[in-house]
């Protein structure tokens, strides 16, 4: 089977290109090869394209005179996006899949655990309403012209990003951990969530590759451990090795008030409870399940960071944001 990701060596995309070689697919990768000290070196046995995704006549240049059975966007965040996907692989490919966001579901939620039909409403976040709009597009094209979209909705996963109830994933809040600042926590920690490791994820992803019941679906893929804000905030620092943490607690409207961009993120995602009915992939990838706890996980993602010291760098804006809603 012949699979082009566009991406690819991301923090999601990386795992999902081992896993497709270890299944004997051939990979293919669409990419700008930045060399970015943030990404993972793509894997040997990948076939590499190089294009500017932005630019459709330069991607339809690369892509001239080749076919696929399987094409996935993991870099697809706009409807403007979603529609260049569909002019330009509509013809090139069995199986389109779009990796959108279980931050997509709706807020505040009405019930849990979350299905794949649990309604789809954020009017707190821009970035799950165009994972929304988005999804609205392919569906349409799927009922209205045989698009093959599948859609996949990831939930924080990880694996070169460092899970943080603030801010951005990067060294930022690890940096405070070790130096024995205070560690910024929305409401009161307890808010349970769902981390899953990339490699989790992609072991059940490569199962929706080629397959034909997969069309026109939506899948979400995550762990099944729960673990509150505090929680994952102390197993980071345990495996940082730095003091014990010292946790300040905020309200997430007041740090949305502050920090609009900040707080998009929060109330539209990590103030509620994410806890996830995963019983449709595992339909679709039988015998599959998460198998890395956070505990181990995080291990290797730290270790990763500290492999390479431009990993490690601190956000001031972030650093001095969160020194202001204490100081």
């Amino acid at each position: 089977m012949k699979i082009l990701f566009i991406g690819g060596n991301g923090n999601i995309s990386w795992n999902c290109t081992v896993q497709a070689l270890e299944r004997g697919f051939e990979v293919w990768v669409l990419n700008r090869d930045s060399g970015s000290v943030m990404r993972r070196e793509l894997p040997g046995g990948a076939h590499r394209l190089k294009a500017d995704i932005g630019d459709k006549e330069s991607v339809k240049k690369v892509l001239a005179g080749l076919k696929f059975d399987v094409i996935a966007d993991f870099i697809c965040f706009t409807p403007e996006q979603a529609q260049a996907d569909v002019e330009i692989y509509k013809d090139i490919c069995s199986q389109f899949i779009f990796i959108s966001s279980a931050s997509a579901y709706q807020k505040p939620l009405t019930a849990v655990p979350i299905t794949e039909s649990t309604p789809l409403k954020n009017p707190f976040w821009l970035y799950s309403r165009n994972k929304i709009a988005c999804e609205e597009l392919f569906f349409e094209e799927y009922r209205e012209h045989d698009f093959p979209i599948t859609v996949v909705r990831p939930s924080h996963t990880y694996d070169t990003i460092i899970p943080a109830a603030m801010g951005s994933s990067g060294w930022t809040n690890s940096a405070r951990m070790l130096a024995g600042k205070p560690i910024v926590l929305h409401g009161d920690g307890t808010t349970l969530w769902t981390l899953t490791h990339a490699e989790d994820f992609a072991k059940a992803f490569v199962a929706l590759l080629g397959n034909s019941a997969a069309v026109g679906q939506a899948f979400h893929i995550t762990g099944d451990e729960l673990l509150n804000w505090r929680q994952i905030s102390e197993i980071v620092a345990m495996t940082l090795g730095g003091p014990k943490p010292n946790f300040v607690y905020a309200p997430s409207e007041k740090i949305a008030e502050k920090n609009p961009d900040l707080g998009a993120g929060l109330l539209g995602d990590k103030a509620w409870c994410a806890i996830f009915d995963n019983s449709k992939i595992k339909k679709f990838a039988p015998g599959w399940e998460a198998k890395i706890p956070f505990r181990d996980g995080i291990k290797r993602t730290i270790a990763w960071f500290m492999e390479n010291s431009e990993r490690m760098k601190i956000n001031k804006e972030l650093d001095s944001f969160l020194e202001s809603i204490y100081s």
